[in-house]
């Protein structure tokens, strides 16, 4: 995931390439993310420690037990 303040686009890897979609960061719209990550039966995510913008993604993840790992933007490759 790339995590912004206003937005947070994330990528999910499936047999056929990849999907990219782009969420809002309201509750409303995190949440929804989280519909769409269970949908595809991902069960890891990796996202940029931006500023404190991945903090309500992460506590949402942990609720949902999904696992993440929060890494340096820098080692990250999209």
């Amino acid at each position: 995931m790339d995590v912004h303040k206003d937005n947070i686009t994330a990528c999910i890897m499936t047999p056929d390439g990849k999907e990219i979609q782009t969420f809002p960061t309201k509750t409303v719209f995190l949440l929804k993310l989280i519909d769409w990550i269970k949908e595809h039966d991902c069960t890891h995510v990796a996202m940029e420690s931006t500023s404190v913008y991945w903090k309500p993604i992460v506590n949402l993840l942990e609720s949902e037990g999904i696992e993440f790992l929060v890494v340096n933007a820098q080692h990250m490759k999209a």
